[in-house]
């Protein structure tokens, strides 16, 4: 399905089999609305589960001009209103988790509870040349470029050898990502910095590390929860993308949080 968002052709995916309250999840940079294909099927009996793709990524289309974090949480206040929800369940992993992040502080009454899966408030300033050479690499040589190091990163070893199937979908999708909307979205992440603010959100939250992250380190997403009022953080055994390794140990984390948080 597709809906024009801020001048963007947008696909998203609406599953409300259950007719229950909203739950919106947000992809990695890189990734598509796919990576949730698993956790929407879990959640679609209770809740009207939502899922697109953020600009520049799947099939959602490419912008001719920089953006930034802000952008991407006007971005999804459109898509919500477009479609007629108030108020959501956010989840978001990475570069989701600060849209989420975002859209939490732009938009308060429209969100129910705030999930973060491997994700910081910042971008540190001694971090910020990865991006602009992640931006360089895939301008100059692709995503094909891209793919071995990132995979690496997002999954362990053994997940990667017990489910090749996955990774092989995931290391696709990220494959297809237009280069030019994968280096807009780095710069984007790059400046994004909401450190002062998230002390501000007052809903309830969870947030989720990977114990083997090595690019976003479990410590930086502990100090995110640390900084957000009551909110619970977990660790799993996984690398970057948590809620895909651990799949069924997420569920039942984001089950048992939302069923209390209701």
């Amino acid at each position: 399905m597709q809906l024009n968002i801020n001048g963007l052709e947008t696909r998203y995916v609406l599953s409300n089999e259950g007719g229950g309250p909203w739950l919106t999840f947000i992809h990695q940079l890189g990734g598509d609305l796919s990576v949730w294909d698993q956790l929407a099927g879990y959640f679609r009996d209770d809740y009207t589960v939502l899922r697109y793709d953020v600009r520049g990524h799947g099939h959602t289309a490419v912008p001719n001009q920089p953006f930034s974090i802000a952008d991407l949480s006007r971005d999804l206040a459109a898509l919500l209103e477009a479609l007629g929800a108030s108020h959501t369940h956010l989840v978001g992993m990475s570069m989701g988790g600060m849209i989420a992040q975002q859209f939490a502080l732009d938009h308060p009454s429209c969100i129910d509870s705030l999930t973060l899966a491997d994700t910081v408030s910042s971008t540190p300033p001694e971090a910020r040349a990865i991006w602009d050479q992640r931006a360089a690499t895939a301008r100059r040589e692709g995503m094909s470029a891209l793919v071995p190091a990132t995979l690496s990163r997002w999954l362990t070893p053994d997940f990667q050898k017990a489910h090749p199937e996955a990774v092989e979908q995931i290391g696709e999708v990220l494959l297809r990502t237009h280069t030019e909307g994968f280096a807009l979205a780095c710069e984007a992440l790059r400046d994004f910095d909401v450190s002062e603010d998230v002390k501000r959100i007052d809903k309830p939250a969870l947030a989720v590390a990977g114990r083997y992250d090595t690019g976003t380190l479990p410590a930086a997403t502990q100090a995110l929860a640390n900084a957000i009022p009551g909110c619970r953080f977990e660790l799993l055994e996984a690398a970057h993308l948590a809620p895909v390794e651990q799949s069924h140990r997420f569920a039942a984390l984001l089950e048992t949080f939302l069923a209390a948080g209701v």
